[in-house]
């Protein structure tokens, strides 16, 4: 129940248009052909790169069909033209869009740009209602929960009642009577029962957010500062993936993401060294000349 209520939450992403969410829909039903997605939202298009370890494993017709069929079950908000490019698969590279529009020959195997149908109102209303009520609902669990702890109270306190009211009556009969014998032991009220401990947060959903987020800021970093802060966050990124255990049903998932966020913090280091200022040799000439003329 609690792994169709996380992948029900994915797709509901997915149709909002989170580009994080559409990738991880797409990884989990390409798998098993072998396929990894990346994808990134560029002037209006879906970016969609697919990568393989065999060329034979990415027949343009099959991919791109494979492709349409779950981006149109989806329907994503927003996201209407997805242009679908296809490379063997190699080292991660997080400018990826950036390397195969200036070389498409030399990057890719072949390009597609199709367009996804839109699903009728009424049917997208209809599939956003199931998805909702396909969702757990906190509030009211929670308030079964208040509910459960107000009737232990309640009855906690009058068991208490009862007993002290016993003590009293047999006190009296005692003064008044001289009533000698056995007192029966005052019943002990139960121990009030430890709440459940709420649930922490999800690393992997957190994980998905950091990156998806990464991803979008890493198209617009210029200064060192900017790639140092996305470097801290893809590594963040990896390490919430590497927390999640391996009961998990996501596991696998993320334990494969674990290297490609290191590898995306590893580059976007690179990154900010590089946009450090360089000193200028002449002015350093000038300097070394002034010294010795003093």
């Amino acid at each position: 129940m609690a792994h169709t209520s996380v992948v029900n939450d994915i797709k509901g992403q997915a149709r909002q248009g989170s580009v994080a969410a559409i990738i991880q829909v797409l990884n989990e039903q390409l798998a098993d052909a072998g396929i990894r997605t990346r994808a990134m939202l560029a002037e209006g298009v879906l970016q969609l790169l697919c990568e393989a370890q065999a060329e034979d494993q990415l027949s343009q017709p099959e991919v791109v069909e494979q492709v349409r069929r779950i981006l149109e079950s989806l329907a994503p908000r927003g996201i209407r033209r997805v242009n679908i490019n296809s490379r063997i698969v190699r080292e991660q590279q997080l400018l990826w869009l950036e390397e195969i529009t200036r070389d498409p020959e030399g990057q890719l195997l072949w390009s597609e740009l199709i367009t996804l149908k839109q699903p009728n109102p009424l049917a997208r209303v209809w599939q956003d209602m199931q998805l909702a009520r396909s969702r757990p609902r906190p509030l009211k669990a929670e308030k079964r929960r208040n509910l459960k702890q107000q009737y232990f109270w309640r009855g906690l306190m009058g068991g208490a009642s009862l007993c002290l009211l016993v003590v009293m009556v047999g006190w009296v009969l005692q003064e008044r009577l001289g009533f000698v014998g056995d007192v029966s032991p005052t019943p002990e009220a139960p121990a009030p029962e430890t709440p459940a401990p709420t649930p922490g947060p999800d690393p992997f959903v957190q994980a998905v957010r950091l990156a998806e987020q990464a991803a979008v800021d890493g198209q617009q970093a210029t200064t060192p500062a900017e790639w140092l802060d996305l470097a801290a966050r893809w590594r963040r990124a990896s390490d919430l993936m590497d927390s999640v255990p391996p009961g998990d049903p996501r596991y696998a998932t993320a334990a494969s993401r674990v290297e490609v966020y290191r590898q995306n913090s590893e580059q976007a280091l690179a990154r900010a060294a590089q946009a450090q200022p360089q000193e200028d040799p002449a002015q350093d000439d000038d300097s070394a000349a002034a010294e010795s003329a003093e």
